[in-house]
């Protein structure tokens, strides 16, 4: 069906979304989070740990370090407690020596996934008019 890296149920669920007419009367506490959402999504290592661990369902703090290549513990501590609030990941902590801290999606974070692969519909769909969009631009920018 696609070469993206989504299941082909997830495909058709983010294009049935995607179908849908939004609301004219939107309460502002669900355009509030909607917009809060979007600058999450929009943060790369937001979405690099959405997909690291829809692939991976359960990872130790340790190998999704090495999964997300260039991210800083900080940083990746940081995106871990944030998609924990927001309820995207569930964070289990095993009593041992040393401590085991495991990272798994939850549903939310599975949905929050495949609204995504929305964008990714849309770019796969339209990266030849936006490639030819820029080409022009580029071209006429230079006189």
């Amino acid at each position: 069906m696609s070469s993206l890296p989504f299941a082909n149920s997830t495909i058709r669920r983010a294009r049935h979304i995607a179908e849908q007419v939004p609301p004219e009367d939107c309460d502002p506490k669900v355009e509030a989070l909607v917009n809060e959402l979007i600058g999450r999504v929009a943060d790369k290592w937001t979405m690099i740990i959405l997909e690291v661990l829809s692939e991976r369902d359960v990872l130790r703090f340790t190998q999704l370090a090495r999964q997300v290549p260039g991210i800083s513990q900080k940083m990746l501590t940081q995106t871990l407690r944030q998609m924990e609030r927001d309820g995207m990941v569930t964070r289990t902590i095993h009593p041992v020596i040393p401590p085991r801290v495991d990272y798994r999606l939850t549903e939310l974070g599975r949905s929050l996934g495949a609204a995504f692969c929305g964008v990714w519909l849309w770019a796969e769909e339209n990266l030849a008019k936006v490639e030819s969009s820029r080409e022009a631009f580029d071209k006429n920018a230079g006189h």
